[in-house]
């Protein structure tokens, strides 16, 4: 009896200690399925082990950008650059985001940062632009 209490107690204790990574992987596994709230759950959990994986903030904003809380993928967004300033992707993401939330100027100085970053579809963005 003793031994089966303690594997109860184990048992949790080993999901616990699941890496972050594993949530994220599982994350991306759910957005690429189209299960956004289900990819969320997943970058929340990655987010809660690891607060600096702007990656996982990255993924979690785009996954809420998908299921249209462009707010709230906005947060992300702006946690993952504060945290990798240089990642092109995010400010695109977070470009898309501001657009729809009607802050074109804003959408049109990420999208150009996109682009000083290395994104290659900034001559597309900038005719929106201007």
């Amino acid at each position: 009896m003793k031994k089966l209490i303690l594997l109860l107690l184990f048992i949790p204790l080993v999901s616990c200690l699941q890496p972050a990574e594993e949530y994220f992987n599982s994350g991306y596994d759910k957005a690429e399925a189209y299960d956004d709230y289900g990819a969320i759950s997943d970058y929340t959990k990655a987010i809660e082990l690891d607060p600096n994986y702007a990656k996982a903030y990255t993924n979690r904003g785009a996954s809420k950008q998908k299921a249209k809380d462009y707010n709230g993928a906005i947060s992300d967004f702006n946690k993952a650059i504060e945290l990798d300033p240089n990642d092109a992707k995010t400010y695109y993401n977070r470009a898309i985001s501001k657009y729809y939330t009607n802050d074109l100027k804003g959408a049109c100085e990420d999208a150009r940062k996109s682009g000083s970053l290395g994104n290659p579809f900034l001559k597309m963005i900038e005719a929106a632009c201007n």
